[in-house]
């Protein structure tokens, strides 16, 4: 695998890179229990702060978006 240089011109760590390592930091403390209580709770806060409304659009958008896949396959 190719070494990624995702340093900074002042030789700093790039917002990618800091993203990437924390990721994988967590990914090896956290089992998958960890990753379905923070979707959940996420899953939870989404739907009180954008209501029933937010939920019919965008399945509306994802539900036009696969008509035209289906149409252009």
């Amino acid at each position: 695998m190719a070494e990624r240089n995702d340093r900074n011109n002042d030789n700093k760590m790039s917002v990618e890179e800091a993203g990437r390592k924390g990721g994988e930091a967590t990914a090896r403390s956290h089992d998958k229990e960890f990753y379905q209580e923070i979707g959940r709770k996420g899953g939870e806060a989404t739907a009180e702060n954008h209501g029933e409304d937010f939920y019919k659009e965008i399945g509306e958008k994802g539900g036009e978006a696969r008509a035209k896949q289906r149409n252009s396959d």
